[in-house]
């Protein structure tokens, strides 16, 4: 994570997003009111995603439990029925 003042965000505003879009930065802005991140819409999806994913009880037990499958049990992708 890189941090900046709001005044140098303000300077280098260009920079940072392209920062962002380019290299996935999460960028933390520090201000007198408070802090705010800025991140490139790919990593917000990403992450909207996961909390989506996250609260579904079914779709997270099935996730943990393909983490806890060890690869010899795992059919190749080529064998996946969609």
């Amino acid at each position: 994570m890189m941090n900046t003042t709001i005044t140098n965000f303000r300077n280098h505003a260009f920079d940072y997003i392209n920062q962002a879009i380019d290299y996935n930065t999460v960028i933390n802005i520090t201000t007198k009111k408070g802090n705010a991140v800025i991140l490139s819409e790919a990593d917000y999806n990403a992450l909207m995603e996961t909390l989506y994913i996250s609260r579904n009880a079914q779709a997270r037990d099935e996730i943990i439990e393909g983490l806890k499958t060890p690869v010899e049990d795992c059919i190749s992708a080529d064998e996946v029925k969609w």
